[in-house]
């Protein structure tokens, strides 16, 4: 997950991807059909936990099942000691999953291999663990990222990347799936939406990338998919836009077919757009605009009502120059009113009394400050915190500020 600053594929899962032939892409954009939006039952308190790179869990390759579920449930634990109600668990990192999926192979971030089965289910586990302690799970997935790395050669033999190499954009030293691609749209909902069919997930979770983070000096090569593809539209960022959009919307309509009642929230980088490019954008000045860098179109997903939640990452202080939390907040209450979607607040925990941050992360009670400007502002159904790791760490006690001032 973009949270610092800047944050086996078999022959049956072929033919039952392939079965879904044209109705992979749920038509042209569109709003679903009116109906009650699922609503979580309490204000969320809620923690990140990260699989990629090691970043919360597990805590380094090759520990045995047990150990890697003894952690796995010391986090949920701790989720409860601080009063936490929800764990937004990361089960598909890199094209990859954390349970045996039919589509795409084991996480090498359990065995150190890509492909190897660890002998367990850390996603089934996750589920019915959390519900045990009274926690919702929600499942967070990245829904274009492949590998961290350049090379598909060193994927797994079955990886969907390798079978498909026409999927697949080399980009700033990683791999993508390219989104302007209709079969790698269909692709990854369907590798989704197989964790949901097998377990109770509470929701559904996406993070900022969708497109990916602009690299200086290099160009995103999508120029055949839109040869192809990219007739009618204005310009070549509309067009992505609008693949955004589509997986977006698909993945809405499926999850109520699927599992109704399954919530479905994204998480995006916390500036759409600055008003000084559009008057309808934040009083900001970010280097970063979701709408033109990653062509998430994050504020009309909630005026259109295609999500039940939104979390943007508002990790700056309050009183931030480029953008100030105190400035951001009230602008997404504002998009979020009267639509139905509830508002989460994604908190930079990670930020608390770190080297190299503004003066305000090294005071314990900037994190609480948070919780307290949002109090008022009936759009705020709940923060999360990044990460899992601080969180139970906690090195300068913001979090324990929090649960006392706010969780008690």
């Amino acid at each position: 997950m973009g949270r610092l600053p800047r944050r086996a594929f078999t022959t049956a899962a072929l033919a039952t991807l392939s079965g879904l032939g044209a109705a992979g892409d749920v038509g042209a954009a569109r709003s679903p059909a009116a109906a009650p939006r699922p609503r979580a039952a309490r204000a969320v308190r809620g923690m990140w936990l990260a699989t990629a790179s090691h970043r919360d869990w597990p805590s380094r390759t090759g520990l045995s099942a047990g150990r890697q579920r003894a952690e796995l449930l010391a986090h949920l634990d701790t989720a409860v000691r601080r009063r936490l109600n929800t764990v937004i668990f990361q089960v598909r990192p890199t094209a990859d999953a954390l349970w045996p999926s039919p589509y795409e192979p084991w996480s090498e971030h359990l065995t150190g291999v890509q492909g190897r089965d660890p002998g367990w289910d850390p996603l089934g586990t996750a589920v019915r663990e959390a519900h045990a302690r009274g926690l919702e799970l929600h499942a967070w997935f990245n829904p274009y990222r492949v590998s961290g790395q350049p090379d598909p050669g060193r994927l797994a033999a079955s990886h969907p990347a390798r079978l498909h190499p026409d999927w697949i954009v080399r980009y700033g030293g990683k791999l993508y799936y390219n989104p302007g691609l209709p079969p790698v749209r269909t692709f990854v909902r369907t590798a989704m939406l197989d964790a949901v069919r097998r377990y109770p997930v509470d929701a559904v979770h996406w993070d900022d990338y969708f497109y990916p983070y602009p690299v200086d000096g290099e160009v995103f090569d999508d120029d055949a998919a839109y040869a192809e593809h990219g007739a009618g539209f204005p310009d070549r960022a509309a067009w992505r836009r609008h693949n955004v959009d589509r997986l977006v919307l698909d993945m809405a309509a499926a999850l109520k077919k699927v599992r109704p009642g399954t919530r479905f929230g994204i998480s995006p980088f916390g500036v759409w757009r600055n008003a000084e490019t559009d008057p309808n954008g934040s009083d900001t000045r970010a280097g970063v605009q979701t709408y033109d860098d990653l062509h998430a179109d994050t504020r009309k997903w909630v005026r259109e009502r295609w999500i039940d939640y939104i979390c943007p990452q508002l990790y700056w202080n309050i009183g931030f120059d480029a953008a100030d939390y105190a400035k951001l907040l009230p602008w997404w209450a504002r998009v979020a009113r009267g639509t139905g979607v509830q508002l989460y607040v994604g908190e930079a925990l990670y930020k608390a009394g770190a080297a190299g941050q503004p003066a305000a992360w090294q005071n314990p009670a900037e994190l609480s400050r948070h919780l307290t400007f949002a109090r008022g502002r009936a759009e705020v159904r709940g923060h999360v915190f990044f990460s899992a790791t601080e969180v139970g760490a906690d090195r300068t006690g913001a979090m324990a500020r929090v649960v006392a001032d706010h969780y008690r």
